[in-house]
């Protein structure tokens, strides 16, 4: 979202297609409940006790509760907003098939709110500066 790109941001990408493989929907374009996209929704339950309420009923008699828990654990850690708190593939990897493996808590997910702006009108005269880089120029205009 801010152009900034990690060797953690495949990670990011696997933990989003992994959570949306379990609750066969869409993280864009998610409008069932108050969050921003599913991975707000994900967090919510996870926080609430209730991921087992992600999964899509067809995966109910081929999954296990227990596996399917550790799933979502392993992808909220995948999703976190700082990618260095991410794990690395091989990680997810080593999670996902070794049971043993005890998996930290995850922390919220990146995207699953909004950001408030910290000056959200420019003062007057000045145009808000929009570029990282100093090199392309942004104007936020209404239309």
């Amino acid at each position: 979202m801010e152009g900034l790109f990690s060797i953690k941001s495949d990670v990011f990408s696997f933990g989003v297609l992994l959570l949306e493989t379990l609750s066969s929907k869409k993280n864009t374009g998610f409008y069932n409940t108050d969050s921003l996209n599913l991975l707000g929704h994900v967090w919510e339950l996870w926080n609430n006790d209730r991921a087992l309420d992600l999964m899509d009923p067809i995966l109910e008699n081929e999954a296990s509760f227990p596996m399917l828990i550790r799933y979502i654990n392993v992808a909220l850690l995948c999703v976190q907003e700082i990618a260095a708190d991410r794990p690395t593939m091989s990680e997810v990897v080593s999670m996902l098939t070794n049971e043993h493996i005890v998996l930290p808590s995850p922390k919220q997910p990146a995207f699953s709110y909004v950001r408030s702006l910290q000056n959200p009108i420019p003062p007057k005269g000045r145009p808000e500066v929009c570029s990282v880089n100093n090199v392309t120029v942004s104007l936020i205009e209404a239309r």
